[in-house]
């Protein structure tokens, strides 16, 4: 059924259409979404679709792009502050993030279309910045460690996937999942 049409200017209605596919790749897989169906419940045409994205390809694209853009945003650290508590403060972010924006955080993390090289370097770059970030708070003799390194970015997947299967089951509580983060990156710290 489409829905009634409504002007929107072009920067509001990218808006919706990515904010309608967000939530469409994360009830479903890559496949089960068609453009047509984004179209019809924004109350587009089909060719107004492709003026904004030139595939379906193109569309997912651009809301991993902009699901990676939201999350690099909202957890960008407090630099006056000790490296704990800014760590502390981006994964309340992230985690707030993930409960407020549950569709997006299972859309950059699912699907199909992981696989696709582009996809892959948007989740690469963002997974990098998350990473330099702690790293550019730590002491300067940790920075240049090559295993601080490689576990701050295995952290970094870590939080994701903890999340993600947090989001699906809910067995625990958020302030678990806090807790077993920070636990983690402790235990990664001390060892490295």
């Amino acid at each position: 059924m489409t829905s009634p049409r409504k002007r929107l200017s072009p920067d509001a209605r990218r808006a919706q259409l990515l904010d309608i596919g967000s939530k469409l790749f994360a009830d479903r897989p890559y496949e089960e979404v068609w453009i047509e169906e984004v179209a019809d419940l924004a109350g587009v045409s089909r060719g107004l679709m492709y003026h904004y994205f030139s595939s379906k390809r193109d569309f997912f694209s651009e809301i991993m792009k902009a699901e990676s853009a939201r999350i690099l945003e909202i957890t960008a650290p407090d630099t006056s502050l000790p490296v704990g508590e800014q760590v502390a403060a981006g994964l309340d972010a992230y985690i707030r993030y993930a409960v407020e924006h549950e569709h997006g955080v299972r859309a950059i993390n699912r699907g199909a279309m992981l696989g696709d090289t582009e996809i892959q370097a948007i989740l690469t770059a963002e997974l990098e910045i998350q990473q330099q970030r702690i790293l550019a708070a730590l002491p300067e003799e940790m920075r240049d460690d090559d295993v601080t390194r490689t576990a701050l970015r295995g952290w970094v997947s870590f939080v994701r996937t903890v999340c993600v299967d947090w989001l699906d089951r809910k067995t625990i509580s958020e302030d678990d999942v806090r807790d077993l983060c920070l636990r983690a990156l402790e235990g990664l710290l001390r060892t490295s």
